[in-house]
């Protein structure tokens, strides 16, 4: 059968060709921006502040795959230092783009005057938005695929679509749909994140640790199938327990491990680093919480310590719900208290002595005798 390949150019204006790679990206962003919006409005953050916080985090994010990527390959670049910033050429990585936007994102949200954990809740969902989406450029490019597999482990098996077969089609051999699987994952974990951030037992800070241990749990299953991975050169017991123990579940599945080239290691970096992200985050969530330090909730308002920023009437609105007037309340609360006293803390005496006290106003009221002779003229 002919494979069907997708033309990565979507369209060109002259010379300037553009990719669907970029196009793809560029929409998982905007759908990322508009949930952090919608979000954001509950708790008074204007629209501008996230147009802004995206507008420097996606450079940073690029910048910051780039380097990540670069580091893990510099022998391939060290002899031509020129091609590191031929991005075009391909070569960034999910974990350092993450690096660079959160770094961006801790000077940016500090200079605003808001807390970085608030906030890094709110763009959660929109992080895994952006993943679902902009996999989907790897599928377009023929890249990031896993090991090989036939044709009907994909149609008979997976049950996938002709346009998806057809492109995992890479020189006449069918490879593993690894974009597909990542994007499902990250499709399942937006759902529980949008379920659970309205929950009262939420703290902040925990939908954010929470979006990286989902994360990194499918990226560590699905990433020991491609065959593309960063990888450098540990202990054999690591690679071991990596690749035979924590990753047994896979095999009981019918997955195979995809060929890593014994030249760039044995130890898949990314692998490793959805473990230890893993472990990080739930050590964080509960010293957060044995420490005092996550006593603030998801559902709770967000105040910006700079001055100018009003919240917006939606703000207001969810405020006012939340949260009642302590002087109000303290007010109500004495005068039940000054009634109730009045009525339970009389005494028998007291009693006695308002009765006799009504007793005596009423023998003293002056009788007045109807006049019953007629007065003569």
């Amino acid at each position: 059968m002919q494979t069907l390949l997708i033309d990565p150019v979507a369209f060109s204006i002259g010379s300037l060709r553009v990719h669907w790679y970029g196009l793809i990206l560029g929409l998982g962003a905007l759908a990322g921006l508009l949930l952090a919006i919608r979000e954001g409005k509950r708790f008074g953050i204007p629209q501008e502040f996230f147009m802004d916080l995206l507008l420097l985090g996606v450079p940073s994010a690029i910048i910051g795959a780039r380097i990540y990527y670069v580091a893990f390959k510099w022998e391939d670049y060290k002899d031509n230092f020129l091609d590191v910033f031929k991005i075009w050429n391909g070569g960034i990585a999910i974990f350092g783009a993450l690096i660079g936007a959160i770094i961006c994102a801790l000077i940016f949200v500090r200079r605003r005057g808001y807390s970085f954990w608030r906030i890094a809740d709110i763009c959660a969902p929109s992080l895994l938005a952006g993943q679902i989406i902009g996999r989907w450029g790897n599928f377009v490019n023929q890249e990031a695929y896993g090991g090989p597999v036939s044709e009907t482990f994909l149609r008979g098996e997976l049950h996938l679509p002709n346009f998806i077969v057809n492109q995992m089609n890479v020189q006449g051999v069918f490879h593993h749909p690894t974009f597909l699987y990542e994007s499902l994952w990250n499709l399942v974990g937006i759902v529980v994140l949008l379920i659970i951030r309205r929950q009262k037992f939420l703290r902040s800070g925990e939908l954010f640790i929470g979006y990286f241990i989902w994360y990194s749990i499918g990226r560590f299953f699905i990433e020991a199938v491609r065959t593309d991975s960063l990888a450098f050169q540990g202990s054999t017991g690591l690679a071991d327990f990596i690749n035979n123990t924590l990753w047994a579940p896979m095999t009981w599945m019918g997955f195979e491990l995809g060929h890593l080239d014994p030249a760039y290691g044995n130890i898949r970096i990314s692998q490793l680093l959805s473990v230890l992200f893993i472990i990080a985050g739930i050590i964080l969530i509960i010293v957060r919480r044995v420490t005092g330090r996550a006593n603030v909730r998801y559902l709770d308002p967000i105040v910006s310590t700079k001055a100018g920023v009003s919240p917006t009437p939606e703000a207001e609105l969810q405020t006012n719900k939340t949260v009642k007037s302590p002087a109000a309340t303290s007010s109500k609360n004495h005068k039940e208290t000054v009634e109730t006293a009045e009525l339970v803390d009389k005494s028998p005496l007291t009693q006695a002595q308002e009765a006799e006290a009504k007793q005596t106003q009423v023998d003293e009221t002056p009788v007045i005798k109807p006049d019953t002779e007629d007065k003569k003229e």
